[in-house]
């Protein structure tokens, strides 16, 4: 199914949050999802075929994105720049397959919680090791931290998860 967000009907400056999962992505992007999205706060884009960020639009109080099940490789530097707030970011079950890609999210000071589950980089020797000390500023990453507990499933109003 492909969905268009038409003008007026979703891009309320009221909406904080959106769920666009199993909607087909055109050429990387889904349309009608833009800018005017300035409350959002989360976003799931999970199995929607995206294969790219490059065409994500700003949206600068995101904190928690899921994007899970795409077929994105790379181009990770985008969310620094357009979803400076994240904290939690799910990419798990998409293409990602070495530390460098990785690297472009050590921009992402507030991120706290990254899911890579699925992705080839599992598969590399020490992967959680070197995953927390590229991203020091991670706690959680697919669900446990370094010690292997697991993470809350909930966090407070400042993106601090709950214990």
């Amino acid at each position: 199914m492909l969905v268009k967000l038409t003008s007026g009907l979703l891009s309320s400056p009221k909406v904080t949050e959106l769920v666009l999962d199993n909607c087909r992505s055109s050429n990387g992007e889904i349309e009608g999802l833009n800018d005017s999205f300035k409350e959002l706060e989360f976003l799931s884009m999970a199995s929607v075929e995206l294969t790219s960020l490059a065409k994500l639009p700003t949206l600068s109080k995101l904190r928690k994105l899921e994007l899970s099940d795409n077929i994105i490789s790379g181009g990770l530097e985008v969310l620094a720049e357009r979803c400076p707030n994240l904290t939690y970011l799910n990419l798990s079950g998409n293409k990602i397959k070495d530390l460098g890609t990785v690297e472009a999210l050590q921009n992402l000071k507030n991120l706290k919680s990254l899911d890579l589950f699925n992705c080839e980089i599992t598969n590399l020797e020490d992967y959680r090791d070197s995953i927390f000390e590229l991203l020091q500023q991670i706690t959680y990453l697919d669900g446990f931290d370094q010690e292997d507990n697991e993470a809350p499933d909930s966090e407070d109003d400042e993106g601090n998860f709950l214990k």
